[in-house]
């Protein structure tokens, strides 16, 4: 296994990785302490996407996380990660203006936290800013399918790329992210059968999120896999864990020891 004989993901590790036919695992983490057990349990990319808008804050969308709240985020992920390679959303409103401001964003963003590439979400349109931004020598991961920064213009949480022209139009602009340097591409709700032939077409990874087996890796909100969130239960969700019982059964008993006077104990004092 490729990943268990390195000390540091890279994105080179991450080519090795798709050659070898060895899947990439990835999480978001937003913390310190969440980004910790992440890294030390072997994940291999960490993501500080722009959900941090709706699992941390509690938005509807993505959208109004600013630039400066994703770079506290990511200084705190950096900070606990050892092993994985960490990989920041460039949030909206951060890039799409011209390829300048992309570039802008994407240098304060590796120089503020010390992370090792940037993510955003769009095909022919970033693709100015996206060459521009590999120029500068920042690693950059591209996003298609259901993009969550555009929720307002697709107007629903629907599979995308059903239909063979979109289907036509995501391969191409798949193509058109590695010929303008993406070391990687994440693909979410798109059909699997889709998003299998993109990443055959492509050289670099392909990492899904409700697109299937046939990719290089998969991604999914570390808050959605813990299950500290039940009343979000997607299809391609999978929960390894039901975390929301297990807290609120742990606060209820702490709540009670406090109330009958149980905590602290006479062990428990100086």
């Amino acid at each position: 296994m490729i990943s268990g004989t390195v000390k540091k993901i890279t994105t080179h590790t991450l080519r090795q990785m798709k050659a070898a036919g060895e899947k990439i695992s990835m999480l978001t983490a937003y913390d310190y302490t969440m980004a910790r057990l992440l890294d030390e349990a072997g994940v291999d990319v960490l993501l500080v996407g722009d959900s941090a808008a709706n699992v941390m804050a509690g938005y509807e969308t993505t959208l109004p996380i600013t630039l400066d709240q994703m770079i506290y985020h990511a200084a705190s992920v950096v900070r606990a990660a050892k092993r994985s390679l960490v990989v920041v959303d460039l949030p909206f409103g951060s890039y799409q203006e011209d390829a300048r401001q992309a570039l802008h964003s994407a240098v304060r963003i590796m120089k503020e936290t010390g992370a090792h590439g940037v993510k955003l979400e769009g095909g022919e349109p970033v693709i100015e800013a996206v060459s521009r931004i590999v120029s500068a020598g920042i690693p950059v991961m591209g996003h298609l399918g259901l993009t969550p920064q555009s929720i307002y213009q697709f107007g629903t949480y629907a599979v995308r790329a059903v239909e063979e022209k979109e289907a036509e139009r995501l391969l191409q602009d798949a193509r058109l992210l590695e010929e303008a340097g993406c070391f990687a591409l994440v693909l979410e709700k798109i059909p699997a059968a889709l998003a299998g032939q993109v990443t055959a077409a492509l050289r670099i990874p392909v990492i899904g999120i409700g697109a299937g087996r046939n990719v290089d890796g998969q991604v999914l909100v570390v808050h959605d896999m813990l299950g500290m969130n039940q009343a979000f239960k997607p299809r391609f969700l999978r929960q390894y864990a039901n975390l929301q019982q297990i807290i609120q059964d742990a606060v209820r008993h702490y709540v009670a020891d406090v109330k009958e006077q149980k905590f602290p104990g006479e062990h428990e004092q100086y």
